[in-house]
């Protein structure tokens, strides 16, 4: 048996890419200045053990395998549960990131609490507070009940001797940057330590049919910190989004072999914890202006779920050559693709304007189909013309200025009408589905609109 060499490593920390030399530049992510050394050692040299005829497994037909309910676990928080597609599954690695102070230690120990009170074995193991920090914030919430385990470690062959001799239903680790593994020779938050440390946590839930939730630290690009694979090697990634300092938390679901991704649950923060907002489209129109120009409300899915967003424009002349434009929660090249596309098609003398379009309550969405959205509350504010307040628009713009068909166009007419909009415009290709959807009692009047120009012509 040879012996095993130490020796470094470089590993790129936003992708995971392995070298033996420092680069610049990472070849894998195209990323600048990503490279830190880590001591590796190379496992020794072992013969492969033969095993029994009778010890290898035996592959099993796909047909045979019962899923049954129980293999989900309800966190009695509705909005969680959607996102995870229906509840915790067991001998599941859940990932939970977020900015410091988001509130992600604060859910996982209201979801320990609940199940506590059923009676399920729980342990919150903790790395950066003290038993005692734990319990003044458990106080906030609400009692626990006697099955609620605490442990206060950061070695992780303790955590694994725990977490054998407990065998709890669920665990809590906060967080996976904290946690060492003696055998590896790099400081804890490194990226050899957090690629041992899930992979640990990993045998550990599987082998168990354990469910695991990690709480993951976020760089200041928004991302987990420590290298990429270790959203690959999890189940499912749940990142929180929201200003600190507000009171609303939006908790998205990036990734999930379990159920639908880019599901979104809406929280909002309290003295008692995070409490669930049923309807968060109603919550993110509350206080918005009436007849003010440039205001428009629009429609976005976020997985299965219509959320109704107000985006607000302002155009005024600039006073420089060079015109100035700025956007919050969308994407800044398309707001000015949208407006080279008013001025080549409809003639509009944008190139001189300075341009701010603002995504209210907070939201960050992508999505194409609020483009037609956008063009209204930048046509609104550039004529002062105010739209009504119980108008909604959603749809594509292409290039030509066509206004093309988007995903669940019966879904938001729904959502609209059951918030009380009355108008609605949309593509023409999606009137007809959105008539039959509606029926006869629809009091919604649904405009179709097949280019930019029949928008001008219909509402100017």
């Amino acid at each position: 048996m040879t012996k095993g060499k130490s020796g470094t490593v470089f590993y790129c920390q936003s992708c995971g890419y392995e070298s033996a030399k420092w680069m610049g530049q990472c070849p894998g992510c195209r990323e600048w200045n990503t490279f830190v050394e880590e001591p590796v050692s190379a496992p020794a040299q072992r013969g492969g053990a033969k095993m029994r005829p009778g010890e290898i497994p035996r592959p099993a037909r796909l047909t045979d395998v019962v899923v049954r309910q129980e293999d989900r676990i309800s966190t009695h928080i509705r909005e969680l549960d959607r996102v995870l597609g229906g509840g915790i599954v067991q001998g599941s690695l859940t990932l939970v990131g977020g900015d410091p102070g988001i509130g992600k230690s604060t859910l996982l120990l209201q979801v320990c609490r609940l199940l506590a009170g059923e009676g399920r074995k729980v342990l919150y193991i903790s790395g950066e507070e003290s038993m005692v920090q734990i319990r003044m914030r458990a106080d906030r919430i609400g009692s626990f009940g006697e099955s609620m385990l605490l442990l206060c470690e950061t070695n992780l062959g303790v955590i694994s001797e725990v977490i054998r001799r407990e065998k709890p239903q669920v665990a809590v680790i906060d967080s996976i940057q904290t946690m060492y593994e003696e055998n590896v020779s790099s400081a804890p938050g490194s990226v050899s330590q957090v690629r041992e440390a899930t992979g640990v946590l990993l045998q550990l839930a599987k082998g168990m049919n354990l469910s695991v939730f990690i709480v993951g630290h976020v760089t200041k690009e928004g991302t987990v910190a420590g290298p990429r694979v270790l959203e690959h090697m999890v189940d499912t990634v749940l990142y929180f989004e929201g200003d600190s300092h507000a009171s609303y938390r939006i908790l998205r679901g990036v990734k999930n072999r379990f159920g639908s991704t880019n599901e979104i649950g809406v929280f909002e923060m309290s003295q008692e914890g995070l409490k669930e907002v049923e309807n968060p489209s109603q919550y993110m129109l509350e206080g918005r202006p009436e007849d003010a120009s440039g205001c428009v409300v629009t429609c976005s899915m976020e997985g299965t779920r219509p959320l109704l967003v107000e985006i607000q424009a302002l155009v005024c002349r600039s006073n420089f050559g060079n015109p100035r434009r700025q956007t919050t929660g969308t994407d800044f090249n398309r707001v000015n693709l949208l407006m080279a596309v008013l001025e080549k098609r409809c003639g509009l003398q944008l190139s001189g304007c300075d341009a701010y379009v603002n995504l209210t309550g907070g939201m960050k969405i992508q999505e194409p189909a609020i483009d037609l959205g956008i063009v209204l509350a930048v046509l609104s504010s550039f004529r002062n013309t105010a739209l009504s307040s119980r108008l909604l628009a959603f749809g594509e713009v292409g290039l030509s200025g066509e206004v093309r068909s988007v995903s669940m166009a019966p879904g938001r007419v729904a959502e609209a009408q059951k918030l009380g909009f009355d108008t609605c415009i949309l593509p023409q290709v999606c009137l007809e589905a959105c008539r039959k959807s509606l029926g006869d009692g629809g009091k919604m009047k649904l405009i179709g609109v097949r280019n930019i120009r029949d928008v001008i012509d219909k509402l100017f």
